[in-house]
């Protein structure tokens, strides 16, 4: 029997925070981002460096932004197969 790791069976395993980061700003910007998960460093002064250094820091804020990121490519999936089939 194969035991997997906890890292094989995460879906964000292969993908950066900085990647993460870089694609929700492009989706929402920080305006957006500022309302949809509550962190300072998204309305003070935003910056993809200064939310990095704050997330790696903090699991909490962390998990929010994983999450996020995971319901916002589903929702593109989605979206995006709903077109092809029209």
């Amino acid at each position: 029997m194969t035991t997997y790791s906890k890292k094989a069976n995460d879906i964000l395993h292969w993908v950066s925070l900085a990647k993460i980061m870089e694609y929700l700003v492009e989706v929402y910007g920080f305006e957006e981002l500022s309302e949809l998960v509550r962190i300072n460093c998204f309305k003070n002064n935003p910056s993809i460096q200064s939310s990095l250094k704050f997330l790696r820091k903090t699991l909490w804020a962390r998990e929010q932004i994983e999450w996020l990121y995971v319901r916002t490519r589903l929702e593109k999936m989605d979206e995006e197969k709903w077109w092809k089939d029209f």
